[in-house]
Formats: structure tokens, sequence, C-alpha cells
């Protein structure tokens, strides 16, 4: 494909500027109106300069770090200063060390991918020839030939294709979300050109609207001032070319950004929290240590150094445990071979109460059910279509068979092979599908296609729907095998070619919910309207039948995709008639799309009726089973998805996320401020039902009644949200945060989904020491110094803790079999205000066991006292770990048995502050172990006592 660079990702064409339209000459770069970026992608978050910085206030802009920095600070202060520097300084870059190396791996990463979209290599075609240029060095007016599979490096104009088709199709399945295939068709002044090179000898321009982010149109034109009259073609959504998406047939390009911003999980926020509370006790007992002095001296000297002495209330190494917690969750996440089958690549795992699903589906279809009324066939039936195509061919080998006469068919009841084939015949002919040919290794592309060579075709269409129309009128015996913008090919069970002009197309509409197509059949002069919809407007269309509504029902609630098919015979005056006015309406410069609407309907009445088509999108593995364990574990379940709302909505019912006893209220399209009240409040009446949106009506609703809609909304029991741009989606997750306070979970399946995962609060994405001081006359002392506070911060503890992310309730088996396990987390106990209180006096009541029995049991020597009690702090910490794990893994008892080893190891360093030979004693260790039974054994008595008496719900299922 030859495509015109139109401009660069509008946000960053425009800067900080007001966004304005552009006129952009083929091939001339040098003539741009106005200045525009490098084409170049960058989703890192900093540069050279800025990545320390950056990363340093991204850490301390938070009152946890910011606390520990300003208590290593003040170390710099002689008369606050409690021991050696290194005591403070030492944990604090560890920490920031591993925050560092951390974010600097996920930049390098991040370099490295924007490095090789960057490079992608193009051909740009110029005066000297085709030459090859970076996709980051593509200006604003390049002429750029694109392959099939390649990314689209820029926002583009589609110019001219290879394809013998004239027309090319797009995966914008980063862009968004859809997974349909686009059809995009070129400029036509340009097509016509009989080289590519010609595209650098006419003077022509295109005006492009100014930038925005509506991804789902576009207003241009195209000029060409060296032809007399000078040319005028105007420019819509099907002559682009949007960056990040790809080409599946011919050649294309574009250009895309990913926006990211620093995420900060809802788990940081509430332990940034809780430090806020524990200094705020920290200033509380500063105070009180003072008063017990009376505030004698430099009292306000005296609270600060009781403020940097009771630090560790706050342990440092919680900032750690919590960056490593968060990667090797990560890891294990995705490592889990059960979560990529279990919900597919557009789903949400539940955090607590919402869940937002995209992709549902594999987006495979499978032709289900055809019905004439009369008749139905199914799988296991449809060796009998095959039969009756046969036979209508095999009849008359000659020629195919011809309706002779529009009255003789109206008068006339048909053979059921004649209908039948007439209804296979209709599916073949309507829809936009392309047979493409491509080589197999055996037989090259040009006599593959010049011989339609099965084994070598391929189709492509916008919707995988249409594909399995094709494939199922190919498996019966009439296959689509060529077609152009003029023509189209059939061949039959005889090998006959069967060719049709086409007249004229109406693509498929969100509006008017059908398609039709005008074909002239090659061998007959026959003309033929043929058309294919929804249930909801093809009944007013076609005749009179007492079947249709009940037959549509019936199949949609098997979870089919249900489409009416019908036709009308047409004489050639008729025609004739018909496209005069059509040409005249679309010639309007005003009210045009509704001038052509009504001609259009004009031509739709009194329909033959032929047959129902079914077919059913298949689910991603355990669907249906997942999404009843969600609803059992009280968690309601939004679908935010790009398809269009009949996909949606069969979808959602495919997949039970509808279940069979609730309605579907499906909002119908409101385009203003009156037509939004009155769809409000025919959807409040409704009760227990369904809620299915298209994203035109959910803006409008957000516009003028915000707060009704969310109210609605989230009274349904699910909701489908359909053609939602990411926009969209980010701003729906952040309302239902706002509205109910309730927390959110949302994974998606592509770049259209960053901004909603990163909206939600999960992307799928303390130990004490307070009593030494109030003892020793309440003196601003530190009773561990130098190594012992940097070890206890770090080596002594930190591994236990972090193993607690290897922790289970109960096996995934049974989480997933029992899903009212669930409801117990949508409390929050486990970091409740009420947890934390108690945890903060179990720290208080084994800090006065440790310090007093110290103090009980030391002889005469204040280095026993450090000895004692730091040996029964450490023991106290293991054992408190390991009382709070529910399921052992044998890496919990190594980082135990670690974490001891590496304790006695370092006494031997630390003679400067623990009496080597006293720890040798049998002295030393009755009195370590005393003090640490009365410190530990109550909290194991009571978490017995409690588990006998009080179990929680998945201890009864442990067994």
């Amino acid at each position: 494909l030859w495509s015109l660079c139109r401009c660069c990702e509008c946000l960053r064409c425009c800067g900080r500027r007001e966004p304005r339209p552009r006129t952009v000459w083929l091939g001339h770069p040098e003539k741009r109106d106005q200045r525009y970026p490098r084409n170049v992608i960058n989703n890192q978050k900093y540069n050279f300069f800025t990545f320390l910085p950056g990363v340093l206030f991204n850490q301390f802009k938070y009152f946890f770090n910011l606390y520990f920095l300003l208590l290593a600070c003040s170390q710099f202060v002689v008369e606050m200063r409690l021991g050696a520097l290194y005591t403070y300084w030492v944990p604090l870059g560890f920490v920031l060390a591993v925050t560092v190396i951390r974010e600097a791996a996920e930049e390098i990463r991040c370099y490295m991918r924007d490095k090789e979209v960057n490079s992608q290599i193009y051909s740009k075609l110029t005066a000297r020839g085709t030459v090859k240029v970076k996709s980051s060095n593509i200006q604003v007016g390049d002429l750029i030939i694109v392959e099939k599979n390649q990314r689209v490096p820029a926002d583009m104009i589609f110019l001219r294709t290879s394809e013998k088709n004239g027309s090319c199709f797009l995966r914008t399945d980063q862009l968004d979300g859809e997974t349909d295939w686009k059809l995009r068709l070129p400029v036509t002044c340009t097509q016509r050109l009989p080289t590519a090179s010609d595209l650098l000898q006419i003077r022509s321009y295109v005006y492009a609207e100014e930038p925005n982010i509506d991804i789902h149109n576009f207003v241009g034109t195209f000029t060409r001032e060296d032809s007399d009259p000078p040319v005028n073609e105007s420019l819509s959504i099907e002559n682009t070319l949007w960056a990040s998406t790809v080409i599946a047939s011919g050649k294309v390009e574009s250009h895309g950004k990913l926006f990211l911003r620093e995420y900060i999980g809802l788990f940081d926020l509430e332990v940034n929290c809780l430090t806020k509370i524990l200094f705020g006790a920290l200033v509380v007992v500063s105070l009180v240590m003072v008063a017990l002095q009376h505030f004698a001296g430099r009292w306000y000297l005296q609270i600060i150094r009781f403020l940097l002495l009771f630090s560790n209330i706050i342990p440092i190494s919680l900032r750690v445990n919590l960056d490593m917690g968060k990667i090797v969750y990560s890891w294990v996440i995705r490592r889990d071979s059960k979560i990529p089958g279990v919900l597919g690549n557009g789903v949400v795992f539940p955090s607590m109460v919402l869940l937002f699903p995209g992709t549902l589906t594999q987006n495979e279809m499978v032709f289900k059910r055809l019905h004439l009324g009369t008749v139905a066939y199914g799988l296991d039936s449809m060796d009998e279509v095959q039969s009756h195509i046969f036979s209508i061919y095999t009849q008359q080998p000659q020629e195919p068979p011809a309706v002779k006469g529009l009255s003789l068919a109206t008068k006339v009841r048909r053979t059921m092979s004649s209908r039948v084939h007439e209804a296979v015949k209709a599916i073949a002919l309507c829809h936009n599908v392309t047979p493409v040919y491509e080589s197999n290794g055996v037989t090259d592309q040009a006599e593959a296609e010049r011989h339609y060579e099965d084994s070598c075709r391929v189709y492509q269409a916008s919707s995988p729907d249409e594909v399995a129309l094709v494939q199922w009128t190919e498996s019966v015996g009439l296959t689509l095998v060529g077609r152009d913008q003029s023509s189209v090919q059939l061949r039959s069970p005889g090998g006959h070619i069967l060719n049709f002009t086409i007249l004229q197309i109406f693509p498929f509409t969100y509006e008017s919910k059908r398609m039709g197509i005008i074909v002239r059949d090659e061998s007959t002069g026959e003309i033929t309207f043929y058309m294919k919809g929804a249930d909801v407007v093809m009944a007013g269309i076609v005749q009179y039948n007492d079947w249709l509504e009940e037959e549509c029902g019936n199949m949609a609630r098997e979870g089919l995709r249900v489409l009416v098919v019908a036709k009308k015979s047409l004489t050639e005056e008729q025609y004739q008639d018909f496209e005069a006015r059509y040409v005249q309406a679309k010639l309007s410069v005003h009210d045009r799309s509704l001038k052509v609407a009504t001609v259009i309907e004009s031509l739709e009445m009194e329909m033959e009726l032929l047959c129902l088509t079914g077919v059913e999108d298949q689910l991603q593995t355990d669907v249906r089973p997942t999404l009843e364990t969600l609803r059992n574990a009280g968690i309601k379940v939004w679908m935010l998805t790009g398809d269009k709302l009949e996909t949606a909505t069969c979808t959602a019912k495919n997949a039970h996320l509808v279940t069979r006893t609730q309605d579907i209220h499906i909002f119908r399209l409101v385009t203003n401020r009156g037509e939004a009240h009155l769809e409000l409040n025919a959807f409040r009446r409704k009760h227990d039902c369904a809620l299915v949106i298209s994203g035109d009506s959910l803006e409008v609703c957000l516009k003028y009644y915000e707060y009704e809609f969310m109210e609605l909304a989230c009274q349904c029991p699910a909701v489908v949200c359909c053609r939602c741009a990411p926009t969209q989606k980010a701003q729906i997750v952040r309302l239902l945060q706002e509205r109910t306070g309730k927390l959110t979970c949302a994974v998606g399946d592509g770049g259209n989904d960053v901004s909603m995962i990163q909206e939600a609060d999960c992307g799928v994405g303390v130990e004490g020491k307070a009593v030494f001081s109030s003892v020793f006359y309440f003196a601003s002392v530190p009773l561990y110094q130098g190594f012992l506070i940097i070890g206890y911060s770090t080596i002594y503890t930190m591994f236990p803790v972090f193993s607690l992310v290897l922790d289970k309730d109960v096996k995934s088996e049974v989480a997933m079999l029992y899903p009212e396990l669930y409801k117990d987390l949508l409390k929050g106990r486990p970091l409740s205000y009420k947890t934390f209180l108690i945890w903060v006096l179990i720290s208080i009541y084994q800090g006065s066991i440790i310090m007093y029995g110290a103090l009980l049991l030391f002889e005469s020597e204040f280095v026993h006292i450090v000895a004692i009690s730091f040996t029964s702090l450490i023991l106290t910490e293991l054992l408190m770990v390991a009382l709070t794990i529910q399921t052992w893994h044998w890496l919990m008892i190594v980082a135990e048995l670690l974490s001891l080893s590496c304790y006695i190891a370092s006494l031997v360093f630390l003679h400067e502050f623990i009496d080597v030979y006293f720890i040798a004693t049998l002295s030393f260790l009755w009195k370590v172990t005393v003090i640490t039974l009365v410190s530990c054994l109550p909290l194991y008595v009571l978490k017995y006592l409690r588990r006998r008496f009080s179990p929680p719900s998945y201890s009864k299922l442990t067994s």
C-alpha cells in the first residue's frame, strides 16, 4: 500500500498548542504548514537526565519514604545524632538501590522495545526511486509503502494498493480492542494512476481536520490541482490507516504512542496511611517522655531525639518486602498455566467487588443453524443442504438455474431444493469477504489465483461472522473464489464459475443494523437486491410471516448470533430509477446521510424472506463456570468491549454473563439530552435487568445525567458497554470508584486497555520496640546501635517476612470450587484499622516482655541486656512469622533458618555490641528461651483457641 504520512499522534503533534487542521502535500514534506515533532515512539517514563531525580521524587513524594529520608538527614546534626551515620543511611540506601535497580531494568526494557519499533524499516517513495527509511525518520508528507503484516508507523491516508480488488484489510485490535478486520479503501483519484511513481508527478494535497481522540471518524479532503477541472474528493475513516494498526492484506502504515503513568496500588496507599498513624503515635509518645522530664533543658531537641529513637516502630524493611512481594506475585501470575485459559486475553480478575472483562471469546465463529421457516438444518444435517445444492446444479449442468420472472416467483411454490439454493446463494453473495490467494510452497500466488486453488485461498473480512458464513457456503458446495470492487465469482459443485457484477453495496452500520448488495447475474442479466441484518430491523422490511419473531427468539436464547436474509428481484427500469436517485442523494451537500438513507429505504420494502442464519462464537476455556464462580463470590461483572452491540450482547448471553432468568435492556442510541432523559426513565422501570449500552449513548448519558446513570447501572446484575473507546473504559472505572467507593480490578489484552488497567485499584494489573527509654529514666539513648539496627531492618528479619508471599489459605482448586470463601476478603479484614490496632497491642506486649525480662534476668553487665533482649527480639520475630503462616512451603523453612543462621554467624563480628563469651553460656540460653516463650506462647495459645472455637470459614475445608 502506498500511503501518505498525515500526522503523528495528535497530542504529540500539537504539544501545548491548540490543535488545528493541517494541509499536507503529497511527497513534499518541506511544504508543511506547521512544525511537527519526530515520529518517535517513547514509552519510557524518564530520560538520561531525569531518571535519578524522577525515581527519587516518586519515592519521596509519599510519607513512608520521606519519613526515612528526614530520619537519615537528621543524623548530620550533632545534637540529634544517636549513633553512626551508616546506622540510618545504609538501610535507606539499600531500599533506594533496590528501587533504582528495578526502575532501571524496566526503563532498559522499554528503551529496547521502543528502539526495536523505531528502527523498523519502511520503503519511502521519492523522486530518486524507492529508498529505505526508519520509522523514526518518517516525516509528515512522506509517501510510505507498507507491506502485509507490517505495523503502520504513523497516522496515514490510504492512496494506493497493489491488491487487484482495490482495497485492503486492517487489524486494529491494539488500537480499539476489536478483533474484526477493518476494510479500507484508497483514494479513488490516486488508485487510478498507472504506476506508483505517478504519485510524485501530480500536484495534490490532503486537508485533514484538527487532531482529536475519536478513532472511529475522520473528516478530510483530497485535492488534485493539476487536472482540469481540479479534482476534489472527500475523505472519511475508510481512507485512513491509524498508527499501531497492522496491514492484513496489501500494504499500509501508521504510528501510535502508549502513555504510561506511575501506578500506585491501593495497598501502598493503605500502608502510607498507616505510617502516618504510627508517626502520630511516635509524636505522642515522644511528648509524653519529655513531659515526664518536666520539659527540662532543651526539651524540643529531646522530642526530636525520641522521635529518632522510636523510629524503628516503622520498619524500613517493610518497603523492601512490599516491592519484592509485588515482583514475586507478578512473576507467579505470569507463570501460572491456568490463568491464560480462564477468561481469555481480554479479561479482568477480581480484586474486591467489580470485574471488567473484555473479550470472553476466541473470536472463532462456527455456523450452527440454517432456518427456512418450515425446516431447520443444524450441524448434524448439513449433508442434506449439500445434497440439495448438488441436485440443483446437476439437473442443469450447462448453466445455473434462474428465476424466470418476478410474477412466477411469487405464485409458484418452490421445491425445497430451490429454496435451499436461493438461501445459500444469498449468503454466498451478501457480504464483504474477499478471497486472497497465497503461495503454499508448491503453487505460486499467480497460478493459485488463476486456477482458484482451494489450498491457497484465505478469506479476509471485517467480521469473523462473515468469514464463517462464506466458509459454510463453501462446505455445502457454493464457493466464493473471487471478488474485487465490481464483481464476485462463485464456483458451483460441478466446477462452473458463476459471475456476478456488483452494482451497489450498502455496508453495515450501527444505526442501520443491516447490509445490502445489488448484483447482476452475468449469465441471465437478472438484477437482485440481497440484504441481511438484525431481526429487529428486518422484521419491518420483509413480507409478512408468522415464524420470524418466534424462531429468532429461540435461536438467540441458544446464544447464537442471528441474521435475517432476504432478497428482492429488480427490473432494469427499477434499478436505473433507483441509481439516479441514489447518485443525486450522494451529491447533496446538506443532510447527505439522511437523503441517502431515504433512497435506500425506498428499495427496502416487501422483500422476500429467505432464511435465518445462526453462528456461535467459541468461548474461551471455562468462561461459564468462572463467571458463575464470580457471581457466587458476590462480585458484579461488567464487560467493556470494542465489539458491536449485537456481538457483545450475544457474547454476554453465550458466556452466561447474563443468566437465562434475567432480562436484557438494550439502551437505544441517544444523541441529545432529551433522548437520554426519556431512555433513562424507561430503564428506571426495569428490575433485575442486565444493561447493554453503546459507547456513544454512554457518552451522552455521562455528560448530562452522570449521577442518575451510574446509580441505575450499579444496581444492575451485569452491565455490557460496547463500542467503548479506551478513554471511556478508564472513565467508567473511575466513576465506579467514586460512586460506589468499592474496589475495582481491570485486565486487558491490548494497548487500548492500558488506561483502564492503570485507573483500576488492581491492574491484572510491624514490629515495634518502645520500652527501654522509659526504664532508664526516660533518657533518649538507644539500646541497639550500629549494625544491630541495620541487621534487624534487613538480613535478620527480611527473608521470613518476604517468604509470606508463598502463603495460601486454601488450595486454588478449593477456592474455585467454593467461591463463597471470597466474601471474607471483601470485608478487608486483613488490613483493617482493627487488625492494625491488634498488632500494635501485640507489639507493645512483646516489647515490654523482652525489655523487662532482660532487665530482670541480666546479671551485672549492660552489654548482657543487649545480648539477651536482641536475641529474644530476633527469635520472637521469626516465631511470629511462623504464627501467621497458614500453609507451609519449604522455602519458608529455608527463609527462617537462613535468617537465624545469618544472625548466629554475625555474632562473631558484633563483639562491640554483644559479649561473645556470654552468649555461649547456659545462663544466656535459658534466659533467652524464657523471655521468648513468655512473649510468644500466649499468642500461640490464643491462636489455637480461636481456631478451635471460632474457626475461619476456609479452615472447615482444609481437611
